[in-house]
């Protein structure tokens, strides 16, 4: 409950910055960085020793690189994540999504991809790379943020992220990760 009622007054907070009745010159290099919670659900196809756990998460640093193609479509490169735990250590569940971000007014975009899935152990939980198990496959995003403060070339925003993946296994096997998360962006132009 207490995060609950910090993230509520931050969210407050922030939206005082949304009075402001600037806009930006979005054109040219794009990076974004985005930190927030969410819920992550992961399950094997495993039936022996079935895995299927939901927990919440951090979801950081969830990346955004790219061009603007107009002053109001981006091309990017995505990468969200979230960490879950399996067999008693943190993995992450990743992808890079190459993603196409619309705005549909001056404040409210929508952005969405089909991309590159990562299943991985979470990069504070490796000792040695040879003895860690990487997993690929593919990924679906879709997000959508309202800019709360923007300057020239710099927006704050509140975003929100679907992030769904399937990766393969040995012995045709896949691991399926479904990734809800609510933050705020930082966007530099």
């Amino acid at each position: 409950m207490k995060n609950v009622l910090l993230f509520a007054l931050l969210v407050s907070a922030l939206n005082v910055f949304a009075q402001n009745n600037g806009t930006v010159e979005r054109k040219g290099f794009v990076i974004g960085l985005g930190i927030g919670g969410g819920a992550i659900s992961v399950s094997d196809s495993n039936q022996e020793n079935p895995f299927d756990k939901t927990s919440g998460g951090l979801s950081l640093p969830n990346l955004k690189l790219g061009m603007m193609l107009s002053d109001r479509v981006a091309l990017l490169a995505t990468f969200p994540g979230m960490i879950y735990e399996y067999d008693g250590k943190d993995r992450s569940f990743e992808g890079f999504v190459p993603a196409i971000q619309y705005w549909v007014d001056n404040r409210w975009w929508v952005s969405g991809g089909v991309g590159l899935a990562i299943d991985a152990p979470a990069l504070y939980e490796i000792k040695k790379i040879k003895d860690e198990t990487f997993n690929f496959g593919c990924a679906v995003t879709l997000s959508s943020g309202y800019e709360l403060r923007q300057t020239d070339n710099f927006v704050i925003d509140l975003q929100s992220k679907i992030h769904l993946g399937r990766v393969f296994l040995d012995g045709d096997e896949y691991r399926d990760g479904a990734a809800f998360s609510v933050g705020i962006g930082f966007t530099w132009y």
